[in-house]
Order: C-alpha cells, then structure tokens, then sequence
C-alpha cells in the first residue's frame, strides 16, 4: 500500500476511526485480582477499588434532569412549559446503566493497554525500552503460557479456543522479548489483552520481528524508547464498482475476534535530557506476508495518517521544537536474522543431547 494511498484511506476513515475513541475507561491493575475488589461503575469509568472507595464523576458527565435543573435554580416545576424547560430527559436512561463505549486499560510491569471490547483486540499497547531493561535476561517465554485476561467481563473477551484452528498467530503488541527483564513482566505479556490475530508466516515470525527487533536496536542511540502499537482496519478499493469498503475476517465459534487489516507503531526515540528533543516514527504494515528484503522506510507514514485511521491522538503535547523524523535522524533499516532457522537449529541440537 502507497503513502498517498494510506492518506486517502486515512482521510476516508476519518469517521469510522473517531468512533473508537473511548468514552468511558475501565481502569485496572493487579490489584483487581484479589478477592476483596469490587468494580465500582459510574457513567464514565469502571473503577477496581476497595469497598470504601469514592464513586468519582466528573461533573461534565453529571445528567439532571428538567425537574432537577429547575430545582437546583430555584423555580417552581408545576408549570414547565412557562419556564421553557425541554418536555424530554434523555438522560433518564442512564438511570439503568450507560451504554458506553468502555475501554478496558490495564496496567502491568511492562506495558499499558486499551482494550477494545468489540472487536476483542487492543486499540493500543504502550511499552518503555531502555538499555538497561534489554540488558537484563531473567525472563524465559518457555515459562510464559498464553492466558485470557480475567479483568474483562467474560462477553467481551478474547478467548484462548478462537484461535484454535484460525490460521492466525496469536501476534504480540508488545513482544515478549522487551521484557526479558522479569519472568513476571514476560508473563504478562502473554495475555489476550496484548494480542491480535497476525499472519504468521512472512509476518509476524519474520517482517514484524524483524520490525520489534528495530525497536530494540534504537536503545543503541537513544537512552529511552518508548512504543505504541495497535492494529487499524483500513478501507480497500473494490475494483468491481471502485468503492472502498472494510473487510476483515472474524475468527471463532461464535465468530468473536476481529482479524485487523493492519499494524502501526509509533515510536517516540528520546535523547535524555529534561524537554529534549523526541525522534518521532510512526510506520503501518500490512496484515499479510511482507518480503525480507523490502525497506520498512516504505511503510513510514506521518503520524497524522495514523490518527486520522485509529481515531487515536498520540503526541498532542509534543511541540513542534521538540520533535525530529526517526529516519531523518537515525537510519531506518532493518537487520533480517532468520528466527525459523534458529528455532530449527535449537530443536536439533536438543535432540542431539539427549
């Protein structure tokens, strides 16, 4: 896919991407886990808390009804008519419950998440890579399990049997290798959360590992790398009755997780000082299988284009000084290691020692 095609489709899924924006978030982290939490929902946020935990509702989000307003004025509610006062309340209904959206955010040792509840993938995973969390290698993925994450409600989630038999990898957002650095970061790497269905062969057990291993590499010039990555369902132009439609394929039974068209990164490169300049990279692939030997220059977009497709904001408070072009500033280039062929290698020579 072009640049300039991305822009259009970018442009054109300006308003299919806005409706991914969350309204109301579930906030969580481990401590949700333990037997005495209790969710606490309100209009906006679903909140884990203890049982004395404050309802918190920003007033913006506060619905009255007619009644009400004219009470809190001071005005008498027997002739609403005379005081030009709506005859509905709409926001009655929320008296039964708000519909949402709601985002599920988890936070974990090595990386945040926003989980998008109906297509059963993130709409983004953050992670933070230095030198010296690469440096460190007390985690083994051999002792990692892929796990359904039990934070979100049981309707809403991704579940280990729908990619049985998909054809699809259960593909990282954040790879289990940027977190090396603690067996227990590594586990929590490995929950559905942090997944998407990829294609694996050509995808993400070559190109896209490649692509993390980039990432990684940054380190050796950047004392602080920090990454956002997601999947983006992109329109594509039918040549039958040249219009643009979005097609992806759902996996499961019930069909339940949504295949994404494609993957972006973007990755924000920082030189260390306080306020210091941040080499800003921001790349979409193809879901599909993606040549060694093409540069992932080609897939450089503006970060713009990304945001207009997600519905996402990603560096609103990152002024313009500030910011550098990742290629502009470090050469963008990926080192092809054959991860197949070394897997291959590995099981030979266990077998040889036995």
């Amino acid at each position: 896919m072009s640049k300039t095609t991305l822009a259009v489709i970018a442009a054109a899924s300006a308003g299919a991407g806005a409706a991914i924006t969350a309204t109301m978030y579930s906030l969580r982290s481990q401590s949700e886990r333990r037997p005495d939490a209790k969710t606490i929902s309100t209009t906006t946020t679903t909140v884990s808390a203890g049982p004395s935990a404050p309802i918190p509702i920003p007033a913006k989000q506060i619905f009255t009804t007619a009644d009400q307003q004219a009470a809190q004025a001071g005005l008498s509610t027997s002739a609403p008519a005379a005081l030009n006062l709506a005859p509905v309340d709409p926001s009655g209904l929320f008296e039964y419950g708000f519909p949402g959206p709601v985002a599920d955010i988890a936070t974990r040792q090595a990386l945040i998440s926003s989980f998008d509840r109906r297509l059963r993938n993130p709409h983004w995973v953050v992670e933070h890579i230095t030198p010296a969390s690469l440096a460190r290698r007390a985690g083994d993925r051999k002792h990692s399990v892929f796990a359904e994450d039990e934070g979100v409600p049981d309707k809403f989630r991704a579940k280990l049997k729908d990619y049985f038999r998909s054809g699809y990898d259960r593909g990282h957002q954040v790879p289990a290798a940027d977190a090396r650095w603690s067996q227990a970061a590594m586990d929590e790497t490995f929950f559905l959360t942090n997944m998407c269905p990829q294609v694996g062969e050509g995808f993400n057990r070559d190109y896209w590992a490649h692509f993390e291993d980039f990432c990684r590499g940054l380190t050796a010039r950047y004392p602080s790398v920090r990454v956002v990555t997601g999947p983006l369902y992109l329109p594509k132009r039918d040549p039958a009755d040249n219009k643009w439609y979005v097609r992806y394929e759902v996996i499961g039974n019930p069909p339940n997780v949504a295949v994404p068209t494609h993957f972006y990164k973007v990755i924000f490169a920082e030189d260390g000082a306080v306020g210091g300049n941040v080499a800003l990279g921001a790349f979409v692939l193809p879901n599909a299988p993606i040549p060694n030997e093409k540069p992932i220059t080609d897939f450089e977009v503006p970060v713009e284009a990304i945001e207009r497709a997600s519905g996402l904001e990603f560096a609103s408070k990152l002024p313009p000084q500030r910011r550098k072009r990742l290629c502009a500033d470090t050469t963008c280039a990926l080192v092809i290691k054959d991860y197949a062929d070394r897997q291959k290698a590995f099981a030979k020579n266990a077998v040889a020692k036995r």
